[in-house]
């Protein structure tokens, strides 16, 4: 069994921000098998999905991005998974926007989310899917940006990015991240 957690903020307010693109990633899984969300034990809605005879929990958040950590590892302790069978996905303002980039493990690279949950599990050796939301023009304040809904243009590309990203993450169920970093690091999808 794998566990799938795509990250965002959950209040309606938020939906369609840059932040919460690891939620529409989620969604998307879900759509493509038909599933549901329900609440789980935790803070945390759930959908439990089969992919090519792999079960799968995909997994929503119901905490801001900077408290992730708390239904990842509710999550992980009620299913009794560990670490290697952990898949994030997260937006991150260091990739171009629509680019997506796989790793095994490694730093929080200034995503909050990110940065709770290795703080949780303490430790940061899970597999993270990054979805690029780095602008092409100066920001003011990053906070802001990131909370920002995505313009016309940046919507046409996520449009195209998404589902690629859903590919990505279902790889890595189906292959592993070896395997899916080296099908989807290739660069900007357009």
């Amino acid at each position: 069994m794998k566990l799938i957690a795509g990250l965002g903020n959950p209040d309606t307010r938020h939906k369609n921000t840059r932040h919460n693109i690891g939620f529409e990633v989620i969604d998307e899984i879900a759509r493509i098998h038909q599933a549901g969300f329900s609440s789980g034990k935790g803070k945390f809605l759930y959908a439990k999905i089969e992919h090519r005879g792999e079960p799968i929990i995909l997994l929503k958040p119901m905490t801001y991005m900077n408290l992730s950590g708390h239904a990842v590892i509710a999550a992980l302790t009620f299913y009794k998974m560990n670490c290697r069978d952990l898949l994030v996905i997260c937006d991150d303002l260091n990739i171009p926007l629509g680019s997506v980039r796989l790793r095994a493990k490694g730093s929080a690279g200034g995503q909050n989310g990110l940065k709770h949950i290795i703080e949780c599990l303490g430790r940061n050796d899970f597999a993270r899917l990054r979805v690029g939301i780095a602008p092409d023009h100066p920001v003011g304040s990053y906070s802001s940006f990131v909370l920002g809904k995505f313009n016309e243009g940046e919507r046409k590309i996520t449009d195209d990015v998404v589902p690629f990203a859903a590919k990505a993450a279902l790889d890595f169920v189906e292959n592993g991240i070896e395997h899916a970093m080296n099908m989807f690091n290739t660069g900007r999808q357009q």
